[in-house]
């Protein structure tokens, strides 16, 4: 029976794995048996963050959107309310970057919800 010489299949999946673990310090980034375990922690992480960063920015969105807020004596939950109740489709990416960006158009749409709202 032909036996079968496993030398390039093992060779590159070693490889595959060291090229991934470039970058990462010391033995983690030379020695097969560390760098696969650093790989594996490290691709499980890349992916779960991926999807934190969604949350991240929601919440860096709420923050800036609260500050424009709080120079205008409102608070982030009652302004959400009457956009919603106004029905008013505009997400908070785009409010925190008037917020952010272009303080005085903020602020005039901030008077235009709060004015409706009275109304």
């Amino acid at each position: 029976m032909a036996r079968v010489k496993r030398g390039n299949v093992a060779r590159n999946r070693r490889k595959k794995v060291l090229k991934l673990a470039k970058g990462f310090r010391a033995s983690l980034s030379k020695l097969f048996r560390p760098a696969r375990q650093a790989v594996i922690n490290a691709l499980y992480h890349a992916y779960n963050d991926r999807r934190n960063r969604k949350g991240d920015f929601r919440g860096l969105w709420i923050t800036r959107i609260n500050a424009g807020l709080s120079q205008q004596g409102l608070s982030y939950s009652k302004f959400m309310g009457e956009v919603k109740a106004q029905n008013i489709q505009v997400n908070r990416k785009m409010l925190a970057d008037m917020a952010y960006s272009h303080p005085e158009a903020f602020k005039m749409f901030v008077e235009q919800v709060t004015t409706a709202a009275k109304a």
